[in-house]
């Protein structure tokens, strides 16, 4: 089930699998990456500790910029650094950057193609007990419409760790999406990433999972599932989705026959959205957007809000059953 070259952890179901938020990820590569290039610099919105950005302040203060409560300011510094040729991370919480400041990171770094890394924490239903003024599940839809962005939302703390070194490397603005919560490390180091390049996690031809974020774990469990049940699911990890890996979504669908999509962001505007373009365009077959379905979200544990609103291996392997079953109805459409 599980592919070979995927590189992933051997004991991927065990129930002791080690925990780590993807925002640790951030804080872990962003320190690593300024001991070995002195033009990163960081910007934090009064949240270091929240995103992780501490340890990199502690240890390179004469490249942090605390920005205070004023986001849209960080987003000002952080497009003239990077004018002056520095490559600032500016963290906060995805609901205040890009949720209050997403004018000033529209016009003075997606229009001016200023080489900004924007980095935002508790991001989704996960954030919990703060409730829906902090739960962020429309940043995906926000970041992917501007120009000149890159979008990447990574599935666990190694992965995040990378697509922070990617991101550096990248000349250009780039949104990396991670989360509060604490969720299976299950990929390793030898785990391929590559901005616009989706992981096949497992092979399958009776239908696609096509996940982003905390939500690829939980689309492994729902098709390991599935695989125990005699069907084969295919699940891929797409972890940017801008540029979307639009080949790996169109042999996905040739050769499954449906897709689900999986996010902890609203259906409109994100990785549903997203393939559905795709879709639209190149490969028509059914499709099942699996996520927060216009509505707000609301305090309580992540569990539990996974729960109420159906992002559990179980609701995913309900969806994915629904759309194996709509294939065969669309199949004869097509052939009429």
């Amino acid at each position: 089930m599980i592919r070979e070259d995927a590189h992933l952890v051997s004991n991927l179901f065990a129930e002791d699998l080690v925990k780590k938020a993807t925002r640790d990820g951030y804080g872990e590569g962003l320190l690593e990456l300024g001991g070995i290039n002195n033009d990163v610099w960081a910007l934090c919105g009064d949240l270091t500790t929240s995103t992780r950005a501490k340890a990199f302040a502690e240890a390179f203060p004469d490249r942090f910029v605390e920005a205070g409560v004023a986001e849209q300011n960080m987003a000002g510094i952080a497009a003239g650094l990077a004018l002056e040729g520095k490559i600032p991370f500016a963290s906060s919480f995805a609901c205040f950057s890009p949720g209050r400041n997403w004018d000033q990171i529209r016009v003075s770094i997606a229009y001016s193609e200023a080489n900004v890394k924007i980095a935002s924490s508790h991001t989704g239903l996960e954030v919990g007990g703060d409730g829906a003024s902090h739960q962020a599940c429309e940043d995906i839809a926000m970041m992917r419409a501007l120009p000149n962005f890159i979008v990447v939302a990574p599935c666990d703390a190694i992965e995040t760790k990378k697509a922070v070194f990617a991101a550096a490397e990248h000349v250009g603005p780039v949104y990396i999406r991670f989360a509060r919560e604490k969720t299976a490390l299950f990929t390793t180091g030898k785990t391929p990433f590559e901005i616009g390049r989706a992981v096949t996690l497992t092979d399958g031809d009776d239908a696609a999972i096509i996940a982003c974020g905390t939500m690829v774990y939980l689309s492994l469990l729902a098709a390991k599932s599935m695989f125990d049940s005699g069907m084969s699911v295919r699940v891929v990890d797409m972890h940017t989705i801008k540029p979307l890996d639009e080949e790996i979504v169109v042999k996905a669908a040739s050769e499954c026959g449906c897709i689900v999509t999986v996010e902890e962001h609203q259906v409109y505007g994100g990785l549903g959205g997203a393939v559905a373009e795709v879709l639209g365009r190149e490969y028509p077959v059914p499709l099942e957007i699996i996520g927060v379905n216009d509505l707000f979200g609301e305090s309580g544990k992540a569990a539990e809000l996974w729960e109420k609103y159906g992002l559990t291996s179980t609701s995913i392997a309900k969806a994915t059953k629904k759309a194996i079953k709509r294939k065969g109805a669309f199949g004869k459409r097509r052939a009429a």
